[in-house]
């Protein structure tokens, strides 16, 4: 729920993470322990099953908290809830838990049973739900969890309009948890829950106006008291920057993110194409200029046309939470702005294939792919925002990216089951499941199964879901390298910076006269990238050459100040700008000067790619980074005849054909991407 580094899953405990929700201490449950549920293959039906969802729901009933109320509070004093954790149990059972110790004499939890940021979350699957089966069961389900999330909703005093985070299972608020989150309180500031809470009322205003408009009123008014709390507490800085290494960024941002900031783009762009109010409009329409002023890169540099989720670092991208091209195309059609649809197609369309080939929707590339567990909440962000960028291309990579749920992971094991609803907490790098099924990666699991249920085309390609091959960057951590001179390895007290996280044990320090000779694993035509801690003032200077010929130097100290940075200095890719001929078998890199702190070094492949295969059919996704168009074959699994679509970097086809060999011939556009579909 915040941006800390935290460990996802017990076997990576060892790792600093980045994740959306904090670790739980799980006690003995009091609460109900579910059926047996066994995983089933995908039947050929509707995908979207609530039954999990629903058995995370509960009521709660408040006492009287100053402050809080909600819509029809006397008239129906039981609100609706949802559990925020489920421990998986023998026998295919969950028991639900909440966060924090639990203290069985006061039936209470460190932080609490519930939490407004799954509140609103499960409003939002229950309202799309609602939208597209007409179910009366989702409808009452979105009016019951908007009633609950609305008392958390501070409604007069000078927190009006924030969100208090935890409830505990007697309806008690929990302001100040433990362990403590900001801002603390939690509902004395802007935060995403505030964000996530704009969210929901958007998109339950637009579900309720016309069938129940008394309720959409009193959304309406809660909405009103959202965003006049983002107005007093996030946009009076609007129009002020951030100096952060040497970038300006936008100091009017949600918890001081575009992921935030995004959320709360989602609900107010449903709001005002509702109908909403004039400074909704308005604070739509800055947020999401803010959200844009973060996008950066291109195909040949970090971050790879990319939108950062975090203002004060230029080194962090995370899956979770980054529907920040979704919330640009949502608003660009609200308010058309079309600069707006250029971004998130950027973003999808550059940024996305390098993902999907590199290795998919991480918890953290920091820059590298230094947390590589992998999230319902991270699969489900990029595919609602390729779909919301939309055309040809972004239904098909969104697609490719949902084949995550059903086995395209490091587990090669569907995450979501259709026959119970489950969907499991997250995926190591070593493809270990975290078998728990809480409240978030049940919601973002449902989120995609919803989309995909509204898609047919997209969730046909989704169920391609095998990796067959996969072509991506090589990262070759520094201190693994031969070092000379003087040269060493450093392992630090932490490998976090404060904003990034270093690779493997952490760096090679190298001073004039030192060198580090690396050799590569694979030798096919690549750009080279060393992955440098830039610290403002520092004097070392690195060569690095192939072959006898230099491909490019870099400088420790070519970085600007550091102001605002969340940490000293900047942990960047630097691009190279000689390219590495195939056939090259080792990088030499040879100091001068002061200290240089290389992390390590991506090597590029000037093409990359993902195959899959299953059900079927075999998709392809190859990618360039080249500047000239490459010529090139990819099997693909699948019998019948292939079409090869090619796209440029913002999505836009270039041209098709059909092709009945079995190892296709393609051309990959510059900084584009070719799709084959068998």
């Amino acid at each position: 729920m915040k941006r800390i580094p935290l460990a996802v899953a017990a076997t990576a405990a060892a790792s600093a993470v980045l994740v959306a929700t904090p670790q739980l201490t799980v006690a003995a449950p009091r609460t109900p322990v579910s059926a047996p549920v066994q995983l089933a293959a995908p039947s050929a039906g509707r995908l979207t099953n609530l039954a999990h969802l629903d058995y995370l729901g509960d009521t709660f009933t408040p006492p009287a908290q100053p402050g809080h109320t909600t819509y029809q509070l006397a008239e129906r004093p039981a609100l609706g809830t949802l559990w925020t954790y489920a421990d998986s149990r023998p026998g295919g059972t969950f028991a639900r838990v909440g966060g924090g110790a639990y203290d069985a004499a006061t039936d209470t939890w460190g932080q609490g049973a519930y939490n407004a940021d799954d509140m609103a979350r499960a409003a939002v699957v229950y309202l799309r739900d609602w939208k597209q089966t007409r179910s009366a069961h989702s409808r009452d389900a979105a009016f019951q969890m908007l009633r609950g999330l609305t008392y958390l909703q501070t409604a007069s005093g000078p927190n009006a309009g924030n969100v208090v985070l935890w409830l505990q299972p007697d309806g008690t608020l929990n302001p100040s948890a433990e362990p403590k989150e900001l801002p603390d309180p939690s509902d004395s500031d802007a935060s995403y829950w505030l964000a996530r809470t704009t969210w929901a009322l958007g998109e339950g205003y637009a579900a309720f106006k016309k069938t129940d408009p008394a309720f959409a009123g009193f959304l309406r008014q809660r909405l009103g008291l959202a965003v006049a709390a983002i107005d007093r507490q996030v946009l009076s800085k609007d129009g002020t920057f951030l100096q952060v290494d040497g970038r300006r960024t936008p100091a009017w941002l949600i918890a001081q993110g575009g992921d935030a900031s995004a959320e709360a783009v989602l609900g107010l762009a449903a709001y005002v194409r509702a109908g909403g109010s004039g400074a909704a409009r308005h604070t739509l329409a800055r947020l999401s200029d803010g959200i844009a002023r973060l996008s950066g890169g291109d195909a040949r540099s970090w971050p790879f046309g990319g939108i950062l989720p975090w203002a004060l670092s230029r080194s962090d991208w995370h899956a979770w939470s980054s529907q920040m091209p979704a919330a640009l195309a949502e608003a660009a059609d609200v308010l058309g702005d079309r600069s707006l649809a250029r971004t998130a197609a950027l973003d999808s369309f550059t940024f996305d294939p390098w993902m999907l080939t590199s290795g998919g929707p991480d918890n953290g590339r920091l820059p590298t792919r230094t947390d590589a567990n992998q999230i319902a909440y991270g699969a489900d962000s990029r595919v609602q925002s390729l779909l919301a960028t939309g055309g040809d291309a972004g239904d098909r990579l969104a697609g490719v990216v949902a084949s995550w749920f059903f086995g395209a992971n490091a587990s090669k094991a569907p995450t979501y089951d259709p026959a119970t609803g489950v969907t499991f907490d997250g995926v190591a790098p070593d493809g270990t499941v975290n078998h728990n099924s809480g409240a978030e990666s049940t919601i973002h699991g449902l989120l995609t199964m919803l989309a995909l249920d509204a898609h047919p085309a997209v969730r046909t390609i989704a169920r391609t879901a095998s990796v067959r091959y996969r072509l991506a960057p090589s990262v070759l951590e520094a201190e693994d390298a031969r070092l000379s001179g003087n040269a060493k390895a450093v392992k630090p007290e932490s490998l976090w910076t404060g904003e990034s996280l270093l690779g493997g044990t952490g760096y090679a320090s190298l001073r004039g006269g030192s060198t580090a000779t690396f050799t590569l694993p694979a030798r096919r035509a690549s750009l080279l990238m060393p992955v440098v801690d830039l610290r403002r003032g520092t004097t070392g200077t690195t060569t690095f050459s192939a072959a006898g010929h230099r491909l490019g130097v870099v400088r420790s100290g070519d970085i600007g100040p550091s102001g605002a940075s969340a940490g000293p200095g900047a942990l960047l890719p630097v691009t190279l700008s000689g390219e590495l001929a195939a056939g090259t078998r080792t990088v030499k890199a040879v100091a001068t000067g002061g200290e240089t702190r290389l992390d390590a070094l991506m090597v590029q492949p000037l093409v990359t790619r993902l195959v899959l295969g299953g059900n079927g059919h075999g998709t392809a996704l190859l990618r360039s980074a080249a500047t000239r168009t490459q010529h090139t074959r990819v099997t693909v699994p699948g019998p019948g005849v292939a079409t090869v679509r090619s796209y440029d970097g913002h999505g836009r086809l270039l041209g098709t054909k059909r092709v009945a060999a079995r190892a296709v011939p393609v051309s990959i556009t510059p900084g584009g991407f070719t799709l084959v579909r068998r």
